[in-house]
């Protein structure tokens, strides 16, 4: 008996060889640096704010858990309580609690000396973990974290509730803090530790921060390069989500959301068509204004008036309900990586204070000339009129959206995935002085549209021309209903598409839950 408590007590010396021994979990070399250095600074008292960001699906919840147990193993002679905080109590508390759980009932050495209070309280004899959800409406005022606060996910627990509710947990402890993340706006609690922990770095030289990219991680592990490879080419290497959560690099909570670099990408050199050409696959995407029976009542479906003007084009209007005809090339569908459809731009129209009975006869009209396979619709409000008709005129090519802030988040993130991959493309030469107006109004649009990132897990972007806003040089109204059309394309990446041959699918999910894969 003697021999196996030495063997353990030699065990617990170093937590790295005792997560190789007791786990059988060899740490790479960026998770060894990590584990050292929080449980130095809870074994020596040293009471550091520790900040963690790794790439997302780089083993961070994995070092989470062999620390917990280490340190519940090692603190188990002492009243030691530590606590974890996630973002959500579900699903994000109980994973972290079941992935604590599997470590420990693995382990050689805790396998049969754990135990589990009380639903979210782990222990082994006197010391304990704590899980908690940091969430905005959770009461966890009270608790106390004696040894170790960590914060996972921090970047999306909100400052307020970390200031008002967490940061006391540890304040009469002076308890190690770790804040754990992947890198996200500049505004968030990670970010703000991040600076603080940076300062206090340079101020004494102990190591605070342990900030890896996806090149760092790759280096060990060349499969995972493999998948951030392929991620790039899905979305662009400067989408946010891949700068984010794979190379570590903030993002503004807002700004301009299509920067010179992003509009360039979107610029092609094909003509503008009136007509289709044999062979080519076409779709439409129409975003749907409100109806206004009086307003411009003799404005023509391209943009052009009665008395010969363009009335339809000025920007001191409403929203326009807005059409673009795009040529869907299947090309880059046999890419391996892409797997997904271009979008070039042949034709716009724009309708303005149109009765809808006009606008559906003339969509109708197009989608049949054009030979559309799909016609995406704004079925919002007023749009579901027009959707439940176009649906009986076209059965089976009709695919209805409805914006809300979830769904229009997820299109905004969808378009910029195209965009920045450069599988949207504008024409380069027009068929008509109309449709060089109306590309030049689509670019006006874009270099006025915002976005705002929302705080929280569920990564919402708001994105529009914020209302009233002019052009300064004309002193116009800015919309930004050609944009919202063109973003529809977004949908078509959901749909089946067919080159020569079985059919290849190509449903491009929410990106988040594309990069969720363990290495």
């Amino acid at each position: 008996m003697s021999a196996l408590v030495d063997q353990i007590k030699a065990l617990l010396r170093d937590a790295v060889t005792f997560t190789d021994k007791a786990s059988g979990i060899q740490l790479r070399a960026y998770q060894v640096a990590v584990v050292r250095a929080i449980v130095e600074s809870v074994v020596y008292h040293r009471g550091l704010s520790i900040v963690v960001i790794f790439p997302r699906q780089s083993g961070k919840n994995e070092v989470q858990a062999q620390i917990e147990t280490y340190l519940l193993t090692l603190l188990s002679e002492l009243d030691a309580e530590m606590i974890k905080v996630s973002p959500t109590w579900k699903p994000q508390s109980l994973n972290a609690m079941r992935r604590l759980e599997r470590v420990l009932s693995r382990n050689v050495i805790t396998r049969g000396l754990w135990a589990k209070e009380r639903g979210y309280i782990y222990r082994i004899n006197r010391a304990r973990i704590f899980f908690l959800s940091g969430s905005p409406e959770a009461n966890i005022v009270g608790a106390t974290a004696s040894t170790l606060l960590s914060v996972d996910e921090s970047q999306d627990i909100e400052i307020g509730k970390y200031d008002k509710d967490l940061a006391p947990m540890a304040a009469s402890t002076n308890a190690t803090r770790v804040f754990w993340g992947t890198a996200w706006t500049s505004r968030t609690l990670l970010a703000r530790e991040l600076r603080a922990a940076k300062l206090a770095q340079e101020r004494d030289g102990q190591r605070r921060v342990f900030v890896l990219t996806a090149d760092d991680v790759a280096a060990e592990v060349p499969a995972y390069g493999e998948f951030v490879k392929e991620q790039v080419q899905k979305l662009g290497r400067s989408h946010p989500l891949v700068r984010t959560q794979f190379f570590s690099e903030e993002i503004d909570a807002e700004g301009g959301m299509f920067p010179a670099a992003r509009v360039g990408l979107m610029k092609g050199d094909h003509r503008a068509g009136a007509c289709p050409e044999a062979g080519k696959v076409y779709a439409l995407l129409l975003d749907v204004a409100g109806e206004d029976e009086g307003a411009n009542a003799g404005a023509f479906a391209d943009g052009s008036s009665t008395s010969g003007g363009t009335a339809g084009l000025s920007n001191d209007r409403r929203d326009s309900t807005a059409l673009t005809v795009v040529e869907v090339d299947l090309s880059t569908v046999e890419d391996p990586l892409l797997r997904a459809p271009t979008y070039r731009v042949v034709q716009r129209r724009a309708w303005v204070g149109v009765k809808h009975a006009r606008i559906y006869g003339e969509v109708r009209a197009l989608a049949q000339s054009w030979g559309a396979r799909y016609v995406v619709v704004d079925g919002t409000g007023v749009g579901a009129g027009l959707v439940s008709f176009l649906d009986k005129a076209l059965p089976g090519r009709v695919l209805p959206f409805i914006f809300n802030q979830s769904t229009k988040s997820s299109l905004g993130w969808s378009f910029l995935g195209v965009v920045d991959t450069g599988r949207f493309k504008d024409f380069k030469h027009g068929d008509s002085s109309e449709a060089y107006d109306l590309q030049a109004l689509f670019f006006e649009q874009l270099s006025f549209m915002q976005y705002e990132i929302l705080p929280g897990p569920a990564k919402v972007m708001r994105w529009s021309v914020p209302d009233g806003t002019r052009n300064p040089a004309t002193g116009e109204l800015v919309h930004d209903d050609l944009v919202l059309s063109a973003a529809l394309c977004g949908v078509l990446d959901d749909q089946e598409w067919t080159i020569s041959g079985p059919a290849l699918v190509v449903r491009r999910s929410d990106p988040l839950k594309e990069m969720d894969h363990g290495f």
